[in-house]
């Protein structure tokens, strides 16, 4: 696929944003998906590529967290299972069936966090100083990240927020730990879908390495802001983020 010089500074700017938005809450593809259609990408081609940015920008992500010891690692076996393994049947789900599948279970999710940030934050977004829940002790959590892993190898757009409502919501891990968290079960499941979507050549290198820079650019700018801000400011951003992506599902 030939890119011409716009169609590269237009990857690497939603790219940019995509990253940041993806750090700190979720949606970014909802950015993504649409500007690679709209350079002529097949949904599915689109999709595929578009996996590349993540799994890069994941990488920066938690790295940076790791740096500035945000990331907990002691119940991460548990936490990875149940999404990589959802993760893998959601991918191959992704070869051979419609998305319309899933865009209504979604968009649920989304004004469901949107409402409960709005009106009773502490349910889904715990005080800093809590203390996290293991996937043994909340059989609730683990359907969740079957669940978050199942969509991300599916479609990935919007996948943060079920990964929030499991980690933050149901094991109670602080907004930024919970955000740290996410990267890694997004880095799981989206190995597991690039390999299958590029067995199937459904990936275009070109366009997702320069996606890529973008998204990689805008982890590190995120992890940076995450690491400063109050709990608060962050609960506002996932707020608007929430309450956009859900406007975003009903226009696509």
């Amino acid at each position: 696929m030939e890119i011409n010089f716009i169609e590269i500074v237009l990857l690497m700017i939603t790219g940019l944003m995509a990253g940041v938005i993806n750090t700190l809450a979720g949606g970014g593809s909802n950015l993504t998906l649409p500007v690679m259609m709209v350079m002529g990408m097949p949904a599915d081609i689109a999709n595929a590529t578009n996996r590349v940015g993540i799994f890069l920008q994941c990488i920066v992500g938690i790295a940076g967290f790791h740096k500035h010891k945000k990331l907990d690692s002691h119940d991460l076996g548990p936490i990875l299972w149940p999404t990589l393994l959802g993760g893998l049947i959601g991918a191959l789900f992704a070869s051979y069936a419609p998305e319309f599948l899933l865009k209504p279970l979604l968009l649920g999710v989304m004004l469901t966090m949107t409402l409960i940030i709005l009106i009773r934050p502490s349910i889904i977004i715990p005080s800093p100083d809590s203390k996290p829940k293991r996937v043994a002790d909340s059989s609730q959590s683990w359907w969740m990240l079957l669940l978050a892993g199942f969509y991300g190898g599916f479609v990935q757009a919007g996948v943060g927020f079920i990964l929030i409502a499991a980690l933050a919501g149901s094991l109670r891990y602080d907004l930024v730990r919970a955000n740290a968290l996410k990267l890694v079960c997004s880095l799981g499941f989206t190995t597991v879908a690039l390999i299958i979507f590029v067995i199937n050549n459904q990936v275009l290198w070109l366009p997702g390495l320069i996606l890529a820079v973008g998204t990689m650019s805008g982890a590190h700018i995120a992890v940076k802001f995450a690491i400063r801000v109050k709990a608060s400011t962050l609960k506002w951003f996932l707020f608007i983020m929430t309450l956009s992506g859900s406007l975003a599902a009903m226009i696509y």
